[in-house]
């Protein structure tokens, strides 16, 4: 029996990227459409690129012409709006429309840990998770109403070797290379959820075309939950120093620099831990095999590799520096 064909709206992304390249390594028949100006993440060997601009759907018939899918997996919509494009375009067409959302949607601070797929969707303080709870309820709405088959995946905190966990890129590595004080939020013991893109990926594509998928929700998180400390020591470790960490309240980083105020306090601030039960139920086995301490170490030796890729947010660094001086002890 054929795997089912698979479209990726995305594919050249931190996790959509693995997620194609993987599918094609087992044997699905992978498209990527996107607008192909990803110089970090090119198309993955075995999968067919296609150019397209997926908010015009003239752009979308001309890419993909008469072309159907089993599966069409979205990584590229983030308001109803773009959701109802993709209706419009593929209900009917495909087997399953897998919507990728956020874990960020759940309940934040959430009042029962460990987050379960069950946990309510309720983000107050970040506009970009009420998008995708919106974008979920739309989906819910044309499942129950139409049948439509869709999944939806809320990813959680999922990384890559281009990827430092923390605002503005290398900017906190390279302050730790030169040996200068770095932020941590509040104490620095909040536990953070966090995944390499090759366990997300190994789980996801258990989804595809996965008849027990249809009208269900899940998260796929990594196994380990390290304190925002120990994530900052992970990278000094890997660039062979130690880390200098000054702790400042989410809340005055937040006063000092309010556009941080939806990632942090909607999210990185809150000690995040996840159960992966329902997953493993679909992908029996699955379990995550990364931990960030070897991540930290492909982070600092792609980033060291190329002087090209170690750009500094000068705006984050004065800041960083301006905290520092304000709060250190």
């Amino acid at each position: 029996m054929s795997l089912p064909s698979v479209l990726f709206l995305g594919g050249t992304g931190v996790i959509s990227s693995e997620c194609a390249r993987y599918a094609a390594e087992l044997g699905h028949e992978v498209t990527a459409l996107n607008r192909g100006t990803s110089s970090t993440h090119p198309t993955p060997a075995g999968v067919r690129a296609v150019t397209g601009d997926v908010r015009d759907a003239e752009s979308v018939r001309n890419a993909l012409g008469d072309n159907e899918f089993d599966v069409v997996v979205d990584f590229l919509s983030f308001v109803p709006e773009h959701v109802q494009q993709q209706l419009d375009r593929f209900e009917g067409r495909t087997g399953q429309y897998l919507f990728i959302s956020s874990a960020s949607a759940y309940q934040t601070p959430p009042t029962h840990l460990p987050v379960t797929e069950s946990t309510p969707l309720a983000n107050p303080l970040w506009q970009y998770s009420r998008d995708k709870i919106a974008c979920e309820d739309l989906l819910v709405g044309a499942y129950r109403d139409r049948a439509l088959p869709m999944t939806i995946v809320r990813p959680s905190h999922t990384y890559d070797h281009t990827l430092p966990p923390f605002s503005g890129g290398w900017t906190v590595p390279e302050r730790i290379r030169q040996g200068k004080p770095v932020i941590v939020p509040g104490d620095g013991t909040s536990l953070w959820t966090i995944t390499h893109h090759t366990d997300f990926a190994r789980a996801f594509v258990g989804l595809l075309g996965h008849p027990h998928a249809i009208g269900e929700a899940f998260h796929i998180t990594g196994h380990e939950a390290p304190t925002w400390d120990q994530i900052a020591r992970d990278i000094a470790a890997a660039l062979g120093v130690g880390a200098d960490i000054v702790h400042v309240t989410s809340d005055a980083i937040c006063a000092a620099d309010p556009s941080q105020t939806g990632s942090l306090l909607g999210d990185k601030s809150n000690s995040m831990l996840f159960d992966n039960a329902k997953i493993r139920s679909i992908v029996p086995g699955w379990h995550a095999r990364v931990p960030f301490r070897r991540g930290a170490q492909e982070i600092v030796d792609w980033h060291l590799a190329d002087r090209a890729r170690q750009r500094v947010d000068a705006e984050l660094d004065a800041l960083q520096d301006q905290l520092v001086a304000s709060y250190r002890p």
